[in-house]
């Protein structure tokens, strides 16, 4: 093989076909919950435990930290210049303003707007983790990787929070959620799923382990371009994915894997899906050059974020609008729902098929952008 051979490929399609999985993963899991009726892998878990649903964030997150090694990989070497600093703050600010626009859509009342959300903490997580890999040697970045995690689970079993104690990992009771209120304030958090007053399942504290969600990818994409694209690249991916998602579930049995709490061990759990997940892309497309499967995510993953801000926009527009008059008038998305799906496919079946053709029309809509080369960066 030739020296030319053994080099990656300057741009990885593989790279985009998983930022594409995981955004279509993230489409389909808020879409289908806007039913009653879902089938268990589109939910998150209630609390403590690990759906297929509470992958696809962390997955995204992941990514953030690979297409950082990619993009940072000719400044990290030198000293950086001003103008770097200021795109990755700019992108950050851009992406916070951008999830305060979908909180906030279409009545905004900025005294109760929830301040954070999954853009917010994928800004946070990004801006954190991009300073690190500029300013800090690589010994370092391990370091830091490491401190957080395990000073985050330090912190959640040890430090006591007023009137539940030491350990208290409960919704209510745990140090994120008290962090949260004190810090962003009880009209500022999260309405569903009873966090109005016990936190955030993006707050402001947990972002901490999810910045390493984004070192993790940051040290594989490193890593990774500096292979020579061949199986045993792709085993390696596998044997790494298999050591993380054993030490997460180890760790699990003292630290419960949380998505709500963002745990050390779901950190690390997770990252193993997404290692295993990359190395499949990574085996099929790169080493066995088997593109045609992954062109439709590929598609999606070159305009990501556009599409993901475009379809919870859609979400809060059905959600928002009503079919009819009167209080007990349904919302569109119930509507919709109820009379054209549950009638001839059921409940579960008909949030499924609901959130399956909402995601076909997301990707129509960045097939005819591709077609055009409309790539929306931020």
């Amino acid at each position: 093989m030739s020296h030319e051979q053994q080099q990656p490929a300057k741009r990885l399609i593989s790279l985009d076909v998983f930022r594409g999985i995981a955004i279509a993963g993230m489409i389909l899991v808020n879409m289908a919950g806007l039913a009653e009726q879902v089938y268990p892998p589109l939910l998150h878990a209630d609390w403590n435990g690990c759906t297929p649903a509470d992958l696809v964030f962390p997955f995204f997150l992941f990514i953030v930290g690979v297409a950082i090694a990619f993009s940072l990989s000719n400044t990290k070497e030198n000293q950086p210049i001003p103008t770097v600093y200021w795109r990755i703050v700019r992108r950050s600010l851009i992406l916070f303003a951008l999830g305060l626009f979908l909180n906030g859509f279409w009545n905004y009342d900025w005294e109760t707007i929830r301040v954070m959300g999954v853009l917010q903490r994928i800004s946070l997580a990004y801006l954190a983790a991009a300073l690190i890999v500029l300013k800090v040697p690589r010994k370092g970045q391990w370091a830091i990787a490491i401190l957080l995690l395990i000073g985050y689970w330090l912190a959640m079993s040890f430090i006591p929070v007023p009137s539940y104690g030491i350990g208290n990992l409960s919704r209510e009771g745990n140090l994120g959620a008290y962090i949260d209120r004190l810090v962003i304030g009880t009209a500022h958090l999260y309405k569903g799923d009873n966090f109005n007053s016990q936190g955030d399942p993006e707050g402001l504290f947990s972002t901490i382990p999810a910045v390493v969600s984004v070192l993790f990818g940051y040290f594989t994409g490193d890593w990774l371009r500096q292979q020579p694209i061949k199986s045993r690249t792709s085993l390696n991916l596998v044997l790494l994915s298999l050591s993380c998602m054993g030490m997460g579930q180890l760790w699990g049995f003292w630290f419960p894997i949380n998505k709500k709490l963002w745990t050390s061990s779901y950190v690390v759990f997770t990252t193993g899906w997404a290692l295993l997940l990359l190395a499949a892309c990574y085996e099929l497309i790169e080493v066995r050059k088997q593109r045609r499967w992954g062109k439709p995510f590929e598609i999606i993953g070159l305009n990501a974020i556009f599409l993901f801000v475009a379809s919870v926009l859609l979400i809060k527009i059905l959600v928002k609008t009503h079919i009819g008059t009167g209080q007990n008038a349904p919302t569109t998305s119930t509507w919709i729902y109820e009379h054209l799906f549950v009638p001839w496919a059921g409940a579960m079946n008909g949030s499924l098929l609901f959130a399956l053709l909402t995601l076909a029309f997301w990707w129509v809509v960045g097939y005819g952008m591709y077609r055009r080369c409309w790539f929306v960066k931020v």
